[in-house]
């Protein structure tokens, strides 16, 4: 025979042992990504280089309006280093970088570093981003100071 404090304990595991299953079935994984948000006064065009594998592409373009965002990378970010080119309406850069790749003039996916300009693309420098090891990472991009 069971008493009413053991009656109690046994409903409350029960009610606890519930809780845990229904915030097991609610919970969602974290969305691993990479994030380029624009809090210029500006319009900006986004292109982004990365190691997919055994090979390195750039690709791009994404517009990204004032105080909007691009997600250009939508899944586990696939290596340490992604590289970010923004130019804005009139063709300037406007994120100074140093990492020379090729980029397209229309919309464009582009395998390898070298000879661009001998394979019909222009050679421009990305701004390299150390997301550590970080699955997901947003970069804001302020208005140029000056």
């Amino acid at each position: 025979m069971t008493t009413g404090r053991n009656s109690s304990a046994t409903i409350w595991n029960g009610v606890l042992s519930a809780a845990a299953v229904l915030f097991l079935w609610g919970a969602v994984p974290a969305r691993a990504e990479f994030v380029v948000c624009n809090r210029s006064f500006d319009v900006v065009n986004l292109a982004i280089g990365r190691s997919v594998g055994e090979r390195f592409e750039t690709q791009g373009w994404w517009t990204v309006g004032t105080n909007q965002c691009a997600t250009p990378i939508k899944e586990d970010l696939p290596a340490r280093y992604i590289y970010v080119y923004l130019k804005d309406v009139f063709g300037r850069p406007v994120l100074a970088g140093d990492v020379p790749m090729c980029v397209g003039t229309q919309e464009f996916s582009i395998q390898g570093l070298q000879g661009c300009r001998t394979r019909g693309h222009e050679a421009v420098d990305f701004h390299e981003i150390d997301t550590g090891s970080a699955l997901r990472w947003t970069l804001f991009f302020d208005p140029p100071e000056g």
